[in-house]
């Protein structure tokens, strides 16, 4: 089939141990409507005949491109308009759903799928993953020809990752910064809410303590008046026996002196 072609292959439950997994990196031009880029280190093979790709993934709207390296030779895919529109019509899919799931699967390795990167002929390299569907494992194929310039390709490789790794550092760098203000913030916030704390604590203790006084105060007021009251209560009383036990006394003097003139 022609650089880029491929078809669609069944198998059965008897694939092979899914890849080890992979890093990869994914990063967005600065118009992602445009073109997103992705880069997957994939390991393929297994045994004596293992071995590591670079995947770098160009992907638009419609169409995508490939360009791969094991560090020696390179090889490319350009998968295009009417290539990715053929292979979507064959598995009923919108191209935009096609492209999607190439995007996922050779963006990141997925776990499960089996990936090879295996000799087509003159050079020629295809590259295939699976995955399931509906319990069925499937299988896409894509051939890769060699590159026409294997430094060149892989000197693009290098250099996407390393401008990746840059970003990566320099995001690492922001998101540490971001953290020391936040935790900067964070221990701002608590020392002003130990203070506050502290504050309140005191500040209710010295309310308490003049509420005691007060009420302290109180109850000794309290006291006296009740010392008082009981002591004019008593006194009170003195007086009205005193008073009582008087006219006692008179009505009995009045009564013998009457007695007294009339004997």
């Amino acid at each position: 089939s022609a650089p880029g072609g491929g078809d669609r292959e069944r198998e059965g439950g008897r694939g092979t141990a899914a890849a080890a997994a992979a890093t990869s990196g994914r990063w967005e031009a600065m118009d992602p409507p445009v073109a997103r880029y992705t880069c997957l280190k994939l390991p393929v093979g297994a045994g004596e005949g293992a071995a590591v790709i670079f995947v770098k993934g160009t992907w638009f709207a419609s169409h995508f491109e490939l360009s791969i390296t094991d560090g020696l030779d390179a090889w490319t895919c350009n998968a295009t308009e009417d290539e990715v529109r053929q292979r979507a019509e064959q598995w009923d899919q919108p191209v935009s759903e096609y492209i999607a799931m190439a995007e996922r699967y050779l963006g990141f390795q997925q776990p499960g799928s089996i990936y090879k990167f295996e000799d087509a002929g003159n050079g020629q390299k295809r590259l295939s993953w699976t995955f399931e569907k509906l319990g069925t494992r499937l299988e896409w194929r894509w051939k890769c020809p060699p590159s026409p310039n294997n430094k060149q390709t892989t000197v693009g490789i290098l250099d996407f990752l390393m401008d990746a790794n840059t970003c990566l550092s320099e995001e690492v760098v922001s998101i540490r910064q971001s953290f020391e203000r936040l935790k900067a913030e964070a221990e701002k916030c608590l020392a002003q809410s130990e203070k506050f704390c502290n504050e309140k604590v005191e500040f209710e203790s010295v309310v308490y303590g003049k509420f005691v006084a007060v009420l302290n105060s109180k109850k000794a007021k309290l006291r006296e008046l009740r010392d008082r009251l009981s002591k004019s209560q008593s006194a009170g009383k003195a007086l009205q026996d005193e008073d009582e036990s008087g006219e006692n006394t008179e009505t009995f003097e009045e009564t013998s002196g009457d007695e007294e003139r009339k004997q």
